[in-house]
Protein backbone atom coordinates (compact mmCIF):
# COMPACT_ATOMS: atom_id res chain seq x y z
CA UNK A 1 0.00 0.00 0.00
CA UNK A 2 2.83 2.38 0.89
CA UNK A 3 4.44 1.72 -2.50
CA UNK A 4 1.21 2.61 -4.35
CA UNK A 5 0.83 5.85 -2.40
CA UNK A 6 4.45 6.80 -3.11
CA UNK A 7 3.99 6.09 -6.82
CA UNK A 8 0.78 8.15 -6.94
CA UNK A 9 2.46 11.08 -5.16
CA UNK A 10 5.43 10.94 -7.53
CA UNK A 11 3.15 10.82 -10.58
CA UNK A 12 1.08 13.73 -9.29
CA UNK A 13 4.22 15.80 -8.68
CA UNK A 14 5.57 14.99 -12.15
CA UNK A 15 2.30 16.05 -13.78
CA UNK A 16 2.18 19.26 -11.73
CA UNK A 17 5.77 20.27 -12.60
CA UNK A 18 5.66 19.38 -16.31
CA UNK A 19 3.75 22.52 -17.41
CA UNK A 20 6.35 24.66 -15.63
CA UNK A 21 9.28 23.03 -17.43
CA UNK A 22 7.77 22.48 -20.89
CA UNK A 23 7.52 26.17 -21.99
CA UNK A 24 11.21 26.79 -21.28
CA UNK A 25 12.27 23.70 -23.21
CA UNK A 26 9.97 24.63 -26.08
CA UNK A 27 11.32 28.19 -26.21
CA UNK A 28 14.95 27.00 -26.33
CA UNK A 29 14.12 24.49 -29.05
CA UNK A 30 12.29 27.15 -31.06
CA UNK A 31 15.23 29.57 -30.77
CA UNK A 32 17.72 26.93 -31.98
CA UNK A 33 15.43 25.90 -34.83
CA UNK A 34 15.01 29.51 -36.00
CA UNK A 35 18.75 30.19 -35.89
CA UNK A 36 19.46 27.02 -37.88
CA UNK A 37 16.86 27.99 -40.47
CA UNK A 38 18.44 31.45 -40.79
CA UNK A 39 21.87 29.85 -41.27
CA UNK A 40 20.52 27.52 -43.98
CA UNK A 41 18.87 30.48 -45.79
CA UNK A 42 22.17 32.37 -45.66
CA UNK A 43 24.09 29.36 -47.03
CA UNK A 44 21.64 29.04 -49.93
CA UNK A 45 22.48 32.57 -51.10
CA UNK A 46 26.24 32.12 -50.91
CA UNK A 47 28.54 30.76 -53.56
CA UNK A 48 29.72 27.63 -51.72
CA UNK A 49 31.25 24.50 -53.24
CA UNK A 50 28.45 22.30 -54.55
CA UNK A 51 27.77 18.66 -53.82
CA UNK A 52 29.61 16.37 -56.24
CA UNK A 53 32.52 18.71 -57.02
CA UNK A 54 35.94 17.08 -56.80
CA UNK A 55 38.73 18.32 -54.56
CA UNK A 56 40.61 19.56 -57.63
CA UNK A 57 37.55 21.51 -58.85
CA UNK A 58 37.05 23.10 -55.42
CA UNK A 59 40.69 24.12 -55.17
CA UNK A 60 40.69 25.48 -58.72
CA UNK A 61 37.46 27.49 -58.24
CA UNK A 62 37.76 28.58 -54.58
CA UNK A 63 41.52 28.50 -54.01
CA UNK A 64 43.55 26.60 -51.46
CA UNK A 65 41.89 26.14 -48.07
CA UNK A 66 43.28 27.80 -44.96
CA UNK A 67 43.64 24.36 -43.41
CA UNK A 68 43.10 20.73 -44.42
CA UNK A 69 41.94 18.86 -41.35
CA UNK A 70 42.89 15.28 -40.58
CA UNK A 71 40.88 12.63 -42.45
CA UNK A 72 38.26 10.82 -40.37
CA UNK A 73 36.78 7.38 -41.02
CA UNK A 74 38.01 5.13 -43.79
CA UNK A 75 38.41 2.18 -41.47
CA UNK A 76 35.72 0.09 -43.19
CA UNK A 77 33.72 0.26 -46.45
CA UNK A 78 30.72 1.40 -44.38
CA UNK A 79 32.78 4.33 -43.02
CA UNK A 80 34.39 6.03 -46.03
CA UNK A 81 37.14 8.59 -45.48
CA UNK A 82 35.78 12.07 -44.74
CA UNK A 83 38.00 15.08 -45.39
CA UNK A 84 37.35 18.63 -44.16
CA UNK A 85 38.78 21.76 -45.67
CA UNK A 86 38.48 25.04 -43.75
CA UNK A 87 38.06 28.31 -45.59
CA UNK A 88 37.62 31.72 -43.93
CA UNK A 89 33.80 31.65 -43.93
CA UNK A 90 32.89 28.01 -44.50
CA UNK A 91 33.96 24.38 -44.22
CA UNK A 92 33.76 21.86 -47.06
CA UNK A 93 33.20 18.17 -46.29
CA UNK A 94 34.37 15.54 -48.77
CA UNK A 95 33.59 11.85 -48.94
CA UNK A 96 36.67 10.40 -50.51
CA UNK A 97 37.31 12.96 -53.29
CA UNK A 98 33.84 14.57 -53.72
CA UNK A 99 31.99 17.33 -51.87
CA UNK A 100 29.12 16.08 -49.76
CA UNK A 101 28.37 19.33 -47.89
CA UNK A 102 29.51 22.92 -47.43
CA UNK A 103 28.53 24.84 -44.30
CA UNK A 104 29.15 28.28 -42.86
CA UNK A 105 31.60 28.45 -40.00
CA UNK A 106 29.99 29.40 -36.74
CA UNK A 107 31.76 30.83 -33.73
CA UNK A 108 32.46 28.40 -30.91
CA UNK A 109 31.25 28.80 -27.33
CA UNK A 110 34.41 30.78 -26.47
CA UNK A 111 33.49 33.49 -28.98
CA UNK A 112 30.61 34.81 -26.87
Amino acid sequence: MKRIVTTLISATFALAVTPLIAPAVHADTLHVKESLQAKVRQEQHMNLPRRGMTMAQVEREYGAPLRKLQTRGGDTPRHPPINRWEYAKYIVYFERNHVIHSVLRTPGPDAL
